[in-house]
């Protein structure tokens, strides 16, 4: 693409000027030839049939007619107002009404006139009836150009856009204009070989065929093309700035398995590793013997054993004179990460600090002192460590636990803790299908923990509707009885503050009142509390002095309680299928037989039903992750939305995983063959890199 005349500012367009160039930009993010190029129809309609107005009925999609206008009136006052229309053919007379831009509408429409008449059917009053059709004087001309486009763009428009007549109609105008005024300077961005290897069209006849296909052939190649070009980019991307890391970024060498490691390993461990823990250990040693800088993403569900490997990596950086840090998004992350790895490497073994914002100054000052001289060996806390004033003597490791909470220059600037950038393994307990890993960290190394601990049950999910709440109170009776406790959890969904607020208080209610004191005792938990008021109620739950804990999701990531053994969710519908597995994960980490119950309406949603019916018959979040991915779609999906790198315009991550793998591929096999770009046939992807499309503009360091 000639990137000069494409980054021409939108005013310019033939048809456009400063009034529709500002409504572009403010509706649909329009300010370049570029972005409107892009601006891909959502769907395609048949426009070869004309309908009689007696063959027409409300059940088809959309119709099109030829018809003249017999009448016309403006009917009702300021908010009824409405335009009313009769239009005639020899088969009979329909109705058209607008109830919007009716001005518009009124001023362009002529009684007498016959017009190509466009829309979905309706019936009001036993007549036939179309709302805002498209309208489009008659003419052999017209009927000929519409009979031909076998598939016409539908484009997304606003309301706002449709009162400067940019429906999708205009759309399609300006599209037109486009292309004709700059096809020409649409430039290719594959090598030949590749066009030529996977039956590629050219780049010009993609975009010409995906805004005005005259056949499902033709559609098919450009969507085609198109998509493989955007995934093949963003795996070029990834993988340049792999290459560019591990060439330009030396690492330190951890050569040696000493003898915090082993102690560890042979003394302190809690239980076997399991063959899962001991693969990606295997994996982590070799990434941090090459004397390159490893950059790992670890995947594991929630208790799969990723805080052990975590800190074995962590006494690996100690037994080679290094030391280590890990960052938790939230403070009560960081103190639960404390306190495990504390009671995991017990006293006076090696030294463990915790840094997040409610440290007090005098600690913080000692803690300062400790990290120069080197007597502290692992720093764990919250964006805190990334403050000016934590200085490490010599910080080799960095751990970092939910990387989607964290910013990029937030992570930038850990690596400049060390002059010699510190190794960082990245955890999440977010299964992520593995083509959204590979798009979203294709330039980490991914190893994946996917068997859990001997001696953990599956947790059993039970699914319930509101008019069965007896036999879920009676099993949170039966199990308290037993000595456990019971997490109660409530959907918060922004918008409604005050309705969910007022859910989870009827439901402490109705709790309290099935559960009364002094046999039971309840904790409460929500957003609203002070943090000192939401610690103390997590504090009385985790000492066991409460039985029941109703809450917000805000317990989705947090404390860890062996004893809790239910998981009630409230609403569950309303929750998507990763927080409904984050949720569930938080019981099932004693040795005792968990249960994960999902309440829901008596009326479920299709999507509702999937979600539901999948929890019940599986406990694997890779699975889940899966069917989350083909139902909420990548740019749904937990961390997506902030990375900036799924800005993916026509290719989908759920339906196109296939073309994906192939982009991959042919990536990795062009860098292991010419590493620079420098062969003459790659030139046109080195100059990819120049340009806003291609591109290294990321920071290195993502």
């Amino acid at each position: 693409m000639n990137a000069q005349v494409f980054q021409t500012p939108i005013d310019y367009l033939k048809g456009v000027g400063t009034a529709r160039a500002d409504v572009l930009k403010k509706e649909l993010g329009i300010f370049v030839y570029e972005d409107l190029l892009k601006h891909y129809p959502f769907k395609y309609i048949d426009r070869t049939r004309f309908y009689k107005i007696r063959d027409i009925n409300p059940d088809l999609p959309h119709v099109q007619v030829i018809a003249r206008v017999t009448h016309k009136e403006v009917l009702g006052e300021k908010h009824t107002k409405r335009l009313i229309v009769h239009a005639m053919d020899d088969t009979g007379i329909m109705e058209l009404a607008w109830f919007q831009g009716i001005k518009w509408a009124d001023k362009s429409i002529a009684v007498g006139k016959a017009y190509i008449i466009f829309g979905k059917p309706g019936m009001f009053n036993g007549k036939t009836q179309m709302s805002h059709p498209e309208m489009e004087p008659y003419s052999t001309e017209a009927k000929k150009r519409m009979g031909n486009l076998t598939l016409q763009p539908g484009y997304n428009s606003t309301e706002k856009l449709k009162s400067f007549s940019l429906d999708s109609k205009g759309l399609q105008k300006l599209m037109a204009n486009l292309l004709d005024q700059c096809l020409r300077d649409i430039r290719e961005t594959l090598p030949l070989y590749i066009i030529q290897r996977f039956k590629l069209i050219n780049r010009a006849d993609a975009y010409r065929y995906i805004h005005f296909p005259e056949n499902a052939q033709q559609l098919y190649e450009a969507q085609h093309r198109l998509k493989f070009e955007e995934l093949f980019h963003i795996q070029l991307k990834l993988l340049k700035n792999k290459l560019i890391r591990t060439q330009k970024f030396k690492g330190n060498v951890f050569d040696k398995v000493g003898e915090y490691f082993n102690t560890f390993y042979e003394h302190k461990i809690p239980f076997p590793l399991t063959g899962a823990q001991k693969r990606v250990l295997k994996e982590i040693r070799i990434d941090t013997q090459r004397g390159v800088q490893m950059n790992r993403l670890l995947q594991g569900d929630v208790g799969s054993g990723k805080t052990v490997v975590a800190l074995m990596t962590m006494l690996l950086a100690i037994d080679n004179g290094f030391q280590a840090c890990i960052m938790a998004p939230t403070e009560i992350l960081a103190n639960q990460h404390f306190l495990s790895i504390q009671s995991l490497v017990g006293d006076g073994f090696v030294e463990v600090a915790l840094l997040t914002g409610s440290t007090k100054k005098k600690e913080r000052k000692v803690l300062h002192e400790k990290l120069l001289s080197g007597e502290l060996k692992i720093l764990i806390g919250t964006h805190a460590l990334i403050e000016d004033a934590v200085q490490f003597q010599n910080l080799g490791l960095v751990v970092i636990d939910e990387q989607h909470r964290f910013g990029v220059e937030q992570r930038a600037r850990l690596w400049k803790k060390n002059t010699i950038p510190p190794h960082v393994l990245v955890m999440t307990a977010t299964p992520i299908p593995r083509t959204l890993a590979m798009t979203l960290y294709g330039d980490l190394d991914v190893s994946v923990i996917d068997e859990l601990p001997a001696g953990r049950k599956p947790i059993e999910t039970l699914h319930y509707y509101e008019s069965q709440r007896l036999p879920m109170f009676g099993l949170i009776k039966r199990e308290i009885a037993l000595g456990r406790q019971v997490y109660i959890v409530y959907p918060l969904i922004q918008e409604s503050e005050k309705l969910d607020l007022k859910n989870l208080m009827d439901g402490f209610d109705t709790i309290s009142h099935e559960f009364p004191k002094p046999q039971y005792q309840v904790s409460i938990v929500h957003g609203k509390l002070k943090a000192s008021e939401k610690d103390e109620e997590m504090q009385r739950f985790v000492k066991g002095e409460t039985h029941i804990m109703v809450a917000t999701t805000v317990i989705e990531v947090g404390v860890n309680v062996p004893n809790a053994s239910v998981m009630v969710i409230e609403n569950a519908e309303r929750f998507g299928l990763s927080q409904l597995h984050q949720l569930r994960g938080r019981v099932g980490r004693g040795a005792e037989k968990s249960y994960c119950v999902l309440m829901s309406g008596n009326k479920l949603s299709r999507e509702g039903k999937i979600r539901l019916e999948t929890m019940v018959r599986t406990n694997n979040g890779f699975e889940i992750s899966e069917i989350d991915l083909q139902l909420r779609g990548p740019g749904n999906i937990e961390g997506t939305q902030q990375s900036g790198v799924l800005d993916l315009k026509l290719a989908d991550l759920a339906q196109d995983q296939e073309l994906l793998m192939q982009a991959r591929k042919v990536v990795e096999e062009i860098f292991a063959k010419d590493p620079q770009l420098a062969l003459p046939e790659n030139q046109i992807l080195q100059s990819a890199f120049q340009t806003k499309n291609g591109g290294l503009s990321w920071d290195k360091i993502s």
